[in-house]
């Protein structure tokens, strides 16, 4: 088990550490002055995913409605995940692959930012989200891994993690909405 506990471990270092590179950095800097200069515009960060992801989506929403580090004006998102009515209705009613992107057709405007996030890039709900918000004009982020998939032609900004392995991916995922709540929040406090 040590051994185990010890490559993780390693391994999660050595994908962090990649992240180091200013091509990252500026990718993290350019999505939190989008969502800044797009919340000033009285927009909503919107955000979704599968899985992982999905708790991921919740995670990040959590910290800009509450709070991340300090007390501040409640910031405007919504996970599209975590309605299972909703989710189960459209699943049911269409196909899977249209979940999101009927939500997004109720609920998202021109000055909001749509977040994807998909270890592969290749969730079709996720794709089919982020095409639909394009062809409306609205801002797509894409939180993505491996190679980016097919989905990361739709991001107007993508940060790809620098690893092939799902694990590894979610947690540079965590790390980038980490310090993107904290980029957010002291812009609009």
């Amino acid at each position: 088990m040590k051994k185990v506990i010890r490559r993780a471990i390693s391994d999660a270092i050595k994908t962090g550490t990649a992240v180091l590179t200013d091509g990252h950095i500026a990718v993290i800097e350019s999505i939190a002055r989008l969502m800044v200069h797009q919340i000033r515009k009285n927009g909503t960060i919107i955000v979704f995913g599968n899985g992982g992801s999905a708790a991921d989506s919740q995670h990040f929403v959590a910290e800009l409605v509450g709070r991340f580090r300090k007390e501040r004006k409640a910031i405007p998102a919504i996970s599209l995940t975590t309605n299972t009515s909703i989710l189960t209705s459209i699943a049911n009613d269409y196909t899977y692959d249209v979940t999101f992107k009927r939500q997004l057709e109720a609920l998202a405007g021109p000055h909001d930012v749509v977040v994807g996030i998909s270890t592969s890039g290749t969730a079709k709900n996720v794709i089919a989200a982020l095409a639909f918000a394009r062809s409306k004009k609205i801002k797509t982020v894409l939180l993505t891994g491996k190679d980016g998939g097919a989905a990361r032609r739709l991001g107007d900004i993508v940060f790809i993690a620098p690893s092939y392995e799902t694990p590894r991916i979610q947690e540079i995922h965590i790390l980038v909405i980490h310090i993107l709540a904290a980029l957010v929040e002291e812009a609009v406090s």
